[in-house]
Order: structure tokens, then C-alpha cells, then sequence
């Protein structure tokens, strides 16, 4: 088994933005800062959130967070996109009402999304740009491949559809829910999960020889676990597969700090 370990690379990037942060704010005097929007409680949250605290802090920036209930958050975010000396805005999932995030994540500055939640954001959303990040640095090329998307949501399956058809990659999409997954999984090449569903892919429904990419995250009693069953850990050795911790995750956080300083960068051009 090859373990594609996203830790590893993250850390030479993490390197590297530490250095342009440097720049920033010594050549251009720009302090980055990003602006977390959180709302209501949830254990998985709050780790997501204490590890961009931490990564912002390791590379010199501003992380805060604003704790506000569900019907404060159109005045903050309007606040937040006027405050020239915050760069980068994020909202957090899921929000206590589901049904308003896409409403809520619209009023985001898109000169500001570094999540790449609103629709003409300026930014990619950062799992996808993760998930490349990931391939790329393996060595790993999607040309000529049989690849499935399992999942169509908006933070990763349906952008990474879009990014990989950009780049004139043919992917097959399917979801939980689809009648023959089985079927679908066992003929693809690359298979890239992102449905929420623990332990949805077993061990019988990847082919020999596969690339398995798992960036799927669901919160069982404070504990974050994949799509992938850990039975396919256990029983299969010929499979090129991200490792239960350490894989899309940490290049996520990274990519989601490229973008608040791709943001910066852009300001230095005006």
C-alpha cells in the first residue's frame, strides 16, 4: 500500500507561505488577517477552527474568530467585508439552519471568499485545490484514467467536477445514494470520496491497483472519520490511498491559506 501523505507536502508549503507572509508585511506593510464566522456549537468545528488558529499563528496570521448567533451574521459579514484590514472571510459549517447557508455564504466580499463558497468567488474552494495539490505532488496524472467523484456537494465533489473538466479530465460522478456504486467504484482508475458517510467505500468495491482519495469527514462522538472503512487499511496492499489521518486535510487548511494570501498579493497590484 502507498500512503499519499498530504502532512509531508503541506509542510514545504507551509514554508513557503511563511516566507510571503514575511514579505507582505515587511515590503508592503500588510498584516493578513483572516476573519472566522462562527455560529451555534459543534465539536468537529471547533478542531477545524483551533487548527487555523494554530497554522495562521505558525505563519504570522491574524486569525479571529467571531462567535455570533445564526440572525447576527448578515450585519457582521457586511461589517467584516468593509474592514480593510481584514482580508479573508470564512463562515463556518454547518451553520445551525442549513438552509440559509447558500443565502448567508452570498454576502461574503468575493474579493474575500477564501473558502470559495460564493458562487463568483474570486478563489477556488480549498478541499478541491487540495485534492490537486495532493495528485500533483505524487506525480499522480488523472489523463487517460477512469475517475469517479462519489459526492456532488458544494465544498468539494461538484467544484472539483468543475476544475478537472476545465483541465479536459472526464470524471463519472455518483453519491451515496446511487443504486450500482459498487459497480461504478470497481471500474474506476482514481476513485475520489467526499460524501460524509463513514465507512461507506469497503474493501470489495475498489479495484486492484486503484488511487483512492478520501476527503470525506463526518463527526461520530467527538471523532472525525472518513468515507473509506478501515477495513480497506486492514485487508488491501495494492491500492495508492490517503492515509486515515494526514492525507486531503492538512493540504485543505493549506490551501485555504494560499488563497487569504493570494488575497493580499492582489491588494499590492491595485
Amino acid at each position: 500500500m502507498k500512503l499519499l501523505n498530504g502532512s509531508e507536502l503541506a509542510g514545504y508549503i507551509k514554508e513557503r507561505q511563511a516566507q510571503q507572509v514575511r514579505r507582505l508585511r515587511q515590503a508592503f506593510n500588510i498584516e493578513p488577517k483572516l476573519a472566522i464566522v462562527v455560529t451555534g456549537e459543534n465539536p468537529a468545528a471547533e478542531i477545524y477552527m483551533k487548527v487555523k488558529k494554530r497554522y495562521g499563528s505558525d505563519i504570522l496570521i491574524n486569525v479571529d474568530i467571531h462567535r455570533v448567533s445564526q440572525a447576527e451574521i448578515p450585519s457582521l459579514i457586511g461589517q467584516l467585508n468593509d474592514d480593510e484590514t481584514v482580508q479573508g472571510i470564512i463562515l463556518q459549517l454547518p451553520l445551525e439552519d442549513k438552509s440559509k447557508t447558500d443565502e448567508l455564504v452570498k454576502l461574503i466580499d468575493p474579493s474575500k471568499d477564501v473558502d470559495g463558497l460564493n458562487p463568483v468567488s474570486d478563489f477556488d474552494p480549498a478541499t478541491p485545490m487540495a485534492i490537486l495539490w495532493l495528485l500533483s505532488g505524487y506525480n499522480i496524472d488523472l489523463l487517460g484514467k477512469s475517475v469517479l467523484l462519489v459526492g456532488q456537494g458544494k465544498l468539494v465533489g461538484a467544484p472539483l467536477k468543475r476544475i478537472l473538466n476545465d483541465s479536459e479530465i472526464e470524471v463519472s460522478v455518483a453519491d451515496r445514494s446511487t443504486k450500482d456504486l459498487k459497480e461504478a467504484t470497481l471500474n474506476a482508475d482514481v476513485v475520489i470520496t467526499a460524501t460524509g458517510v463513514a465507512g461507506l467505500i469497503k474493501s470489495d468495491m475498489i479495484k486492484p491497483g486503484a488511487i483512492v482519495i478520501d476527503a470525506g469527514v463526518t463527526s461520530e462522538e467527538s471523532n472525525t472519520r472518513g468515507d473509506v472503512a478501515r477495513e480497506v487499511y486492514d485487508e488491501r496492499d495494492d491500492l495508492t490511498i490517503t492515509p486515515i489521518r494526514g492525507g486531503v486535510g492538512p493540504l485543505t487548511v493549506c490551501a485555504l491559506f494560499e488563497n487569504l494570501i493570494q488575497a493580499c498579493q492582489n491588494l499590492t497590484k491595485n
